[in-house]
C-alpha cells in the first residue's frame, strides 16, 4: 500500500509558527487539510517549526514538499544581529553608503540626522577601476591593493564582504573579478556582489541592497542550515523550497546566496494566498489583509496580479529615512497593529494602540504568563468578541482577572470604565488599520469599493467588517484556516524569479527591435539560471513588464508588455496602457515622448503546487453548529445577544444573518447586526457587509 503524499508548508511570524499540510490520498485524490499552530522561539527559530511539525504529529517522512517562510531576515536588520561587514566600492564611491538620498521624511528638523549605515566608514574600501554606464571599461580594474584590504578587514572582526562597484548593472565583469580575488584570499568569507541581486542603477540603493544582503547572509545560513539538519534528523528528505518576497518560492541554495529576497517572506505568501483564492473564487480585485500577534499587513490584487516592485524601504517612517532594498518586493503596508499590540495612553491622555507589541512571551494579559499591559487581544475578550472559554481553541483559559487589570490601568489615566477603554481600544486598533488600506488603495487612485476584502491571520475575521463598513466595501472573504493562511499561500507558489535589466531608450516604434533584443536577452538569462539549476526549459514561463516613465522624469511606472515579439503595434499599445497606468496613480497625464528605462521578467515554474478540492457536504443543519448564545459588543454597532457558531462544523451552502461570532481554534469571525455569512464550497466564509457611509473620506 502506497504511503500518502503531503505537502506542507511552516510560516515563522512575530508570534506564533503554522503550519499546514495538505494529505492527498493516492487512490482517490481526496484532499485531507491539517493545521497547527505553536509559539515562536526566538531566536532559534528553527526550534518553532520542529515543535509545530510535532504538536500536528506530522512525520516529516510522509513529506514530499515543505515550503518555509521566516522572518529571520527581517528580525536580523531590525534588531541589529547580523554579521559585522565591510564593503568594497570603486574609487571615489566609498561615502555613497552613508551620503544616501536627501529626500528626508522630517524635512523641516534642522537637528535631522540620517539613520546611521550598516558598514561603518573604516570597513568601506576601494579599488580603482571604472566602467561606463553602457558597461564599457573606462579604467581597468586595479587589484594590487586587495590583499592589504582584506588583511585589514579581517583583523576587524569582519565576518561578510560586499562588494558594489559603479555601473555593475551594466555589466558585472569587474564585480565578479573582485569576488573570485576575495574569494581566494579569504574562502571562508561571506561574499555578496551587487549584480547577484539586481541588475538595475541607482547606485545608492545597490549599494545599500548588496550590504543588507551580506549583513544578513551569515546568520540566515546557519539558520536554513540548522533548520534543513533538524527536519533531515527527524526523517524528512523531500524537497525544501524558501519562500521569496516576490510572492514565490526558491531553492535553500539559491536562497543562501541572496538572503535578502526573503526579507518579506511571509507577508508575501500571504498576499499571493490572497490572489489564488480570489481565482478560485471568482474575486479577482482584491484587498488582502493579513492581521497577526504583532503587525497588520495589506495589499491590493488587480485583475489578480499582485504587484511587486523593487522600491521597498525598511524602518521607514515620519522620522526616518530608512534603508532601501532594491529586490523584488510585493507591494503592501506594513503597520505594528495586531492581537499583541500594547494599548498606551501618551503625555497628552491620548490613547494610542501599538507599534509596541507583547509578542509571544509574555503575550498578551490574558495569557496569564506575566503579562501586564493591555493588548487589542485583551480588549476583544472583555467586549465579548473572543470567548474566554474557548481562548487559543481552547489550549488556554483566559486569565480574565489580569484582564481587568490591565484594561483598568488604562481606563484609570483615562477618566473612563474598563469597558470604555476596550471600546476604545478595538475603535483606534480598526482606525489604524483603515488607514493602511487607504495606503495601497485610495493612495494609488484605486476605489476600495470596487474591491473584496479577504482577510486572514488569527485577527483578520474579528476586525475585517468593522473595516469593511468604514471604507464602503460590500464583500469580505475569511479564508478556511484563515489562521494559518500565510502559510496556505506557500502551497499555491511556483518556483520564481524576477530578473531586471536597466535600459534606456525613447518608447517609440523606431525602437521596437531594441526593445524586443532586450527582452529576448533577460528572458535566455532566466531560462539558462532554472536549466543550471535542473529545471527543464520546457517547464518555465515567464511574463514580461516594461518600465515606463515621461522623458527627463525621476521615477518609473510598470506596465506589462505583449508576449512575442514586440512590434509597432506592441508599442502603441504598451503606451497607451501607460497613459492609463499613470493617470489612475497620479491623476493627469502628460504629451510627452515615453521613455524606457527597464525590463522586469518575471520566470516562473510549476513545482507542483496545490490544487484545493471542494469540502464534503453531510445534510448537517445550521443549527447544529450553534453553540449557545453571548452578549457581543460590536462597537460602535451597539451591544447584542449574538449566535456562537462552531466554524469547525460548518459546510458548503450554509448561510446566516448575524449578530453571530464564528469561532473555529486559531480564529474568531465576528458578524455584525444586519451583515450575512455563506459558505462556499471550499470552506470559505463570504460576509454581505452593509456599509457605515456611502463614500470613502
Amino acid at each position: 500500500m502506497s504511503r500518502p503524499t503531503i505537502r506542507a508548508a511552516t510560516d515563522v511570524g512575530g508570534t506564533f509558527t503554522d503550519l499546514v499540510y495538505f494529505v492527498t490520498d493516492p487512490t482517490t485524490n481526496a484532499q485531507r487539510v491539517v493545521t497547527a499552530k505553536a509559539d515562536t522561539t526566538p531566536p532559534a527559530f528553527e526550534q518553532g517549526v520542529v515543535n509545530v511539525v510535532r504538536k500536528a504529529a506530522l512525520d516529516p517522512g510522509d513529506v514530499a514538499f515543505m515550503a518555509h517562510g521566516t522572518t529571520v531576515v527581517i528580525n536580523a536588520i531590525t534588531e541589529r544581529k547580523g554579521a559585522r561587514t565591510g564593503l568594497i566600492t570603486t574609487e571615489g564611491f566609498r561615502d555613497s553608503l552613508e551620503i544616501a538620498r536627501g529626500n528626508r521624511p522630517d524635512f523641516f528638523n534642522l537637528a535631522y540626522r540620517k539613520p546611521p549605515p550598516f558598514v561603518p566608514r573604516h570597513l568601506r574600501r576601494e579599488v580603482p577601476g571604472r566602467l561606463s554606464q553602457h558597461g564599457e571599461e573606462r579604467e581597468p580594474l586595479d587589484l594590487s591593493h586587495l590583499p592589504a584590504i582584506i588583511r585589514d578587514l579581517r583583523d576587524a572582526g569582519v565576518e561578510a564582504v560586499a562588494i558594489c562597484l559603479l555601473n555593475s548593472y551594466a555589466n558585472p565583469r569587474h564585480e565578479q573579478d573582485v569576488a573570485a580575488a576575495v574569494c581566494e584570499l579569504w574562502p571562508e568569507a561571506s561574499i555578496v556582489s551587487s549584480h547577484e541581486i539586481v541588475r538595475e542603477w541607482r547606485e545608492y540603493e545597490r549599494t545599500s541592497t548588496a550590504v543588507l544582503c551580506a549583513y544578513v547572509q551569515p546568520p540566515t545560513e546557519r539558520y536554513l542550515t540548522r533548520l534543513s539538519d533538524e527536519m533531515t534528523s527527524d526523517g524528512f528528505s523531500g524537497q525544501l523550497y524558501i519562500m521569496q518576497s516576490n510572492c514565490g518560492v526558491d531553492s535553500v541554495e539559491r536562497t543562501r546566496r541572496t538572503p535578502i529576497t526573503m526579507i518579506e517572506s511571509g507577508p508575501a505568501s500571504g498576499v499571493w494566498g490572497a490572489a489564488e483564492l480570489g481565482r478560485l473564487v471568482g474575486e479577482p480585485h482584491l484587498l488582502a489583509l493579513d492581521i497577526g500577534g504583532t503587525t497588520a499587513k495589506c495589499s491590493l490584487v488587480k485583475d489578480g496580479v499582485v504587484r511587486v516592485m523593487t522600491d521597498y524601504w525598511i524602518e521607514r517612517d515620519s522620522r526616518s529615512a530608512g534603508y532601501p532594498v532594491m529586490t523584488a518586493v510585493v507591494d503592501l503596508v506594513e503597520i505594528g497593529q495586531g492581537g499583541g499590540s500594547i494599548a498606551w495612553v501618551d503625555d497628552f491622555g491620548k490613547l494610542r494602540v501599538g507599534p509596541r507589541s507583547a509578542g509571544a512571551a509574555p503575550g498578551p494579559a490574558a495569557y496569564g504568563r506575566g503579562g501586564v499591559a493591555a493588548t487589542t487581544t485583551d480588549a476583544n475578550l472583555a467586549l465579548g468578541r473572543i470567548n474566554s472559554e474557548y481562548f487559543v481553541g481552547g489550549e488556554i483559559r483566559a486569565d480574565m482577572e489580569a484582564v481587568h487589570r490591565a484594561l483598568g490601568e488604562v481606563a484609570g489615566r483615562l477618566g473612563v470604565s474598563p469597558l470604555e477603554a476596550a471600546r476604545g481600544i478595538v475603535r483606534i486598533a480598526d482606525h489604524n488599520m483603515v488607514n493602511a488600506l487607504k495606503l495601497v488603495s485610495v493612495n494609488r487612485g484605486h476605489d476600495p469599493r470596487d474591491f473584496a476584502l479577504v482577510a486572514f491571520g488569527g485577527g483578520g475575521g474579528m476586525h475585517a467588517t468593522a473595516l469593511a463598513a468604514e471604507l464602503g466595501i460590500k464583500k469580505v472573504i475569511v479564508p478556511h484556516a484563515a489562521d494559518v493562511f500565510a502559510a496556505w499561500g506557500m502551497l499555491m507558489s511556483d518556483l520564481r524569479r524576477d530578473l531586471f535589466l536597466t535600459k534606456v531608450a525613447r518608447f517609440e516604434q523606431d525602437n521596437a527591435e531594441l526593445v524586443s533584443t532586450a527582452v529576448h536577452d533577460i528572458q535566455e538569462r532566466a531560462f539558462s539560471q532554472f536549466v543550471d539549476e535542473g529545471v527543464g526549459a520546457e517547464a518555465v514561463t515567464c511574463v514580461v513588464h516594461a518600465k515606463l516613465r515621461y522623458e527627463n522624469q525621476e521615477h518609473s511606472v510598470e506596465v506589462p508588455l505583449p508576449p512575442g515579439t514586440i512590434d509597432h503595434a506592441a508599442i502603441e499599445a504598451t503606451s497607451e496602457v501607460f497613459h492609463e497606468s499613470y493617470k489612475r496613480e497620479y491623476t493627469y497625464r502628460l504629451e510627452a515622448p515615453i521613455e524606457l528605462v527597464g525590463i522586469h521578467v518575471v520566470a516562473t515554474a510549476a513545482v507542483g503546487k496545490l490544487k484545493p478540492s471542494p469540502l464534503p457536504i453531510t445534510g448537517r443543519r445550521l443549527q447544529d453548529t450553534i453553540k449557545g448564545m453571548r452578549e457581543v459588543d460590536y462597537a460602535p454597532d451597539g451591544v447584542h445577544q449574538a449566535a456562537i457558531v462552531d466554524g469547525n462544523l460548518l459546510e458548503p451552502e450554509m448561510q446566516a444573518e448575524g449578530p453571530a461570532v464564528i469561532e473555529t481554534a486559531g480564529t474568531t469571525v465576528v458578524v455584525r447586526p444586519d451583515d450575512r455569512f455563506q459558505v462556499d464550497q471550499f470552506g470559505n466564509i463570504h460576509l454581505a457587509v452593509v456599509p457605515r457611509f456611502g463614500t470613502v473620506s
